[in-house]
């Protein structure tokens, strides 16, 4: 019952998921240092054709999904778990919505975005910046949605997440659900990650100083 439950919500046709891994090539992630002393972390599906598609990201009875920081996630008072609660029109009046976290199909706030989510208790993420877990829940958009695409970049954006404390990592084990670009549906099951910006005799290296950012590959 659990896993009918998770998938009604995708659709029936992808009840018929392939196991092949597809065009989907990995997980990596942009970053970010902030004034304030913490930093964020935007992270990716990637794929090698403009036309792959992500779908879903799941946890199931089979697959548990989790998302962990070491010290917590940065929680904005004008934000929300998802991008479908973050507002662009307010950024001026209230600046550290840009630096919420939160879970996407693509998207980094509600315009032209039609991500839904299902069965993903999100209370202690947002509440007290803990963990998001769940064995039986998901969020999605559907192949008809163009934020599913790949698109020139190759990637699909699945989430953005600010942590306390530079020596902080974001970490965990997500489950993917998509389409190649012959439309054929795969999963992607147990995609774990540990996402962590250089230490700081590394970046003086590098000549960085102030804010800066850098894509790292899992």
């Amino acid at each position: 019952m659990k896993n009918y439950t998770l998938f009604y919500a995708i659709g029936a046709a992808s009840l018929i998921a392939q196991t092949a891994m597809a065009d989907y090539t990995g997980l990596d992630f942009d970053w970010q240092i902030n004034e304030d002393g913490t930093w964020t972390a935007r992270i990716f599906a990637n794929f090698d054709a403009e036309t792959d598609q992500l779908n879903a990201i799941f946890g199931d009875s089979d697959n548990e999904l989790r998302i962990h920081a070491d010290n917590g996630f940065f929680q904005s008072a004008y934000g929300g778990a998802t991008s479908m609660e973050i507002n662009p029109d307010i950024f001026t009046q209230h600046p550290s919505i840009a630096w919420d976290s939160w879970v996407t199909i693509g998207q980094s706030d509600w315009a032209d975005n039609n991500m839904l989510d299902l069965g993903v208790d999100w209370s202690d993420f947002e509440t007290n910046g803990g963990d998001i877990w769940t064995d039986n829940g998901l969020w999605f958009a559907t192949p008809d949605d163009p934020q599913v695409l790949a698109g020139a970049d190759l990637r699909v954006m699945v989430g953005q997440f600010t942590m306390f404390g530079l020596d902080s990592h974001v970490s965990g084990v997500l489950n993917l659900q998509g389409k190649s670009g012959n439309f054929e549906t795969f999963q992607a099951r147990d995609q774990a990650f540990d996402f962590s910006i250089p230490a700081p005799s590394a970046l003086a290296l590098l000549g960085i100083a102030g804010l800066a950012s850098r894509r790292r590959r899992c």
